[in-house]
C-alpha cells in the first residue's frame, strides 16, 4: 500500500499577504480559487516538490501560526540561504548540526519552515 503525502493546509491570516510571501519564497501558485464568501482556496507548491501547501480562507481551524518546524530538503544550506536572502526573505542563519546544516524562515503569520541540507553520508540512505 502507497500512501502520498501531497496537501499540507498552513493557517494564514490574510490570504494575498501569506500568497506573495509565499511566491517570494519561490513557491508556484498552483490554484487560487475563491468558491464563496467564506471558502477560498490556494494552493502553492514548493520548486521541485511533490507536496503542496493550501491558504486560504475556510479551509481549516488551526490558528494561523501555530505550524512549527514544517521541513523541506535542500540541496545546499549556503546557497538556499544567499537566494533566499537576494528575494528579501529573512532567513536564519545557517546551522550546522552534527546529523545535518539547516536555515529557516517565517511565514507572516508565524508558521515556521527549517530547510534541511542532507549530510553526505545520507545519499546511500536513499536521500
Amino acid at each position: 500500500m502507497e500512501m502520498k503525502l501531497e496537501l499540507i493546509m498552513v493557517p494564514v491570516t490574510d490570504v494575498d499577504v501569506a500568497k506573495a510571501f509565499y511566491e517570494k519564497v519561490g513557491f508556484v501558485v498552483d490554484h487560487d480559487q475563491t468558491v464563496s464568501d467564506e471558502v477560498r482556496f490556494v494552493q502553492l507548491t514548493p520548486p521541485g516538490s511533490a507536496c503542496s501547501i493550501a491558504i486560504g480562507r475556510g479551509l481549516t481551524e488551526m490558528a494561523p501560526g501555530s505550524l512549527d518546524n514544517l521541513q523541506m530538503v535542500i540541496a545546499d544550506a549556503d546557497a538556499t540561504h544567499a537566494d533566499l536572502t537576494g528575494r528579501g526573505v529573512e532567513v536564519s542563519d545557517v546551522q550546522d548540526l552534527a546529523w545535518s546544516r539547516f536555515v529557516g524562515f517565517d511565514d507572516p503569520d508565524g508558521n515556521r519552515w527549517a530547510l534541511q541540507q542532507l549530510p553526505d553520508w545520507s545519499a546511500g540512505a536513499g536521500a
